[in-house]
């Protein structure tokens, strides 16, 4: 088994994705392992097809990038007077998966630990689920945490 130095840890700042980071925290603890605390902010699309006016949404997707900023810096303070190593980032891109699997790619990271909320019948039909995306093609192992875990 190769050592596990580094953990990506996708967040939304839901109580799954905390549940997430707690099981992250232990392992990095084990392994003295860095976490890199991500959270993707995928573009708002509004359809103008509907006949509206169509609506600048560049404000709200800035107001989303800073309140998603303070959540992450309020998480790596906490993190940091713990003792973790933490690499924070915010990506504004396209599809979640696909930028949690290529952050993945590009900082060789050890494991992948991603909460899952778990959706089922149509509801995952139609959203579609970024953490199985996310196991189908991540290039490294990726632990799955339930929202029925107990760490």
């Amino acid at each position: 088994m190769q050592p596990i130095t580094s953990i990506l840890v996708p967040t939304d700042f839901s109580l799954h994705a905390i549940k997430a980071l707690d099981y992250a925290k232990d392992w990095a603890k084990q392994w003295s392992a860095t976490i890199h605390l991500i959270h993707v902010i995928e573009p708002v699309i509004f359809p103008i097809d509907w006949g509206y006016t169509p609506v600048d949404l560049s404000d709200v997707e800035k107001e989303y990038g800073n309140a998603a900023e303070i959540e992450l810096r309020k998480t790596v303070e906490s993190l940091h007077n713990e003792g973790y190593s933490v690499i924070p980032q915010i990506i504004h891109g396209s599809r979640s998966s696909d930028e949690i699997i290529q952050y993945a790619k590009e900082h060789r990271i050890s494991i992948i630990c991603i909460a899952t909320n778990g959706r089922g019948g149509m509801e995952h039909f139609l959203l579609g689920s970024t953490t199985e995306r996310v196991v189908r093609k991540a290039p490294c192992p990726v632990l799955v945490i339930r929202p029925n875990a107990t760490s």
